[in-house]
C-alpha cells in the first residue's frame, strides 16, 4: 500500500492562488484575443491518426487567425498547439503537471502555469469562441460536458461545440438520445448543441459562421461565465 498522502490545503490559504492564476489568464488572453478551444488525450503518440488530425486542426485554425487554446500537454494537446505553432499562429498552452504530464510541451506562444485544475479550466471558457474535442478520456470529457452545460444554462454564450472523430463519438450522442432525452433529463434540442464531424472543412466552416460577432469584439476582455439575460419577444 502506498503511503503516499494527498494534502488538502483549507480554501483560505488556495483561494489567493487561484485568483492569481486567473488574473494571470485573464491579462494574457485579452492580449492575444477571442480564441478556439481544443480538447484531447494526453495519451495518444504522433503516429496515431488523432494525433495527426489536431495537428492539421492546429494548422487551419491558425491560419484562420484563431489563437489555439489547448491543455499544453502531450498527444492531442501537444498537436494542436504544434499545428498552430507551426502556422505562425497564437498557440496557448494551460500547463498543468499530473502524473503523467510532467513536461509543456514545446509549442506553445503563450503558455501559461496552473496548480489548480478550478482556475485552469476556466480559462478555457473565459475567452473561447468555439470549442473543439478529439477524443479523449475523463479530462476531455469533463471540459467537453462543461463547455455544454455553460451554452445549454446560458452562462456563457453561444458557441459552436464540435466533435471531431464520428467512430469515438459516435456512441456517446446515441447514450445521450437513449437515456438523457427519452428520460427527460435534457431538452429534446439539447444534443443540437453539439456537431460530430470528421471533416475540418466543415469544422472551419462551423467556426467561421458562429464566430462573426465575437471576432468584431476583439478587444472585449475575457468573461468567466456568468449569467446571461434572457430578451422577452
Amino acid at each position: 500500500m502506498s503511503n503516499n498522502k494527498v494534502v488538502r490545503l483549507p480554501a483560505s490559504m488556495q483561494i489567493p492562488t487561484i485568483s492569481k492564476e486567473l488574473q494571470t489568464a485573464a491579462d494574457t488572453l485579452q492580449e492575444i484575443g477571442w480564441g478556439v478551444s481544443v480538447f484531447g488525450s494526453a495519451r495518444i503518440k504522433p503516429d496515431h491518426k488523432y494525433y495527426q488530425l489536431a495537428e492539421e486542426l492546429g494548422q487551419r485554425l491558425a491560419k484562420a487567425n484563431y489563437p489555439v487554446i489547448a491543455g499544453g500537454g502531450p498527444g492531442i494537446m501537444e498537436a494542436a498547439n504544434k499545428g498552430a505553432f507551426e502556422a505562425g499562429g497564437k498557440s496557448v498552452g494551460l500547463n498543468i503537471r499530473l502524473p503523467r504530464e510532467t513536461t509543456n510541451n514545446p509549442y506553445q506562444t503563450h503558455s501559461l502555469q496552473f496548480e489548480y485544475f478550478y482556475s485552469r479550466k476556466a480559462t478555457f471558457f473565459m475567452h473561447s469562441a468555439a470549442y473543439i474535442a478529439l477524443p479523449g478520456g475523463f479530462g476531455t470529457l469533463d471540459e467537453l460536458f462543461e463547455a455544454i452545460t455553460l451554452v445549454q444554462t446560458k452562462k456563457n454564450p453561444p458557441a459552436p461545440i464540435v466533435l471531431v472523430g464520428s467512430d469515438f463519438w459516435a456512441g456517446l450522442i446515441e447514450w445521450v438520445k437513449e437515456q438523457l432525452i427519452s428520460h427527460a433529463f435534457i431538452g429534446v434540442n439539447d444534443v443540437n448543441l453539439v456537431t460530430v464531424t470528421d471533416d475540418l472543412d466543415e469544422v472551419i466552416r462551423i467556426v467561421n459562421s458562429c464566430c462573426a460577432q465575437i471576432a468584431a469584439d476583439q478587444g472585449k476582455a475575457p468573461v468567466l461565465p456568468q449569467e446571461t439575460p434572457y430578451t422577452k419577444d
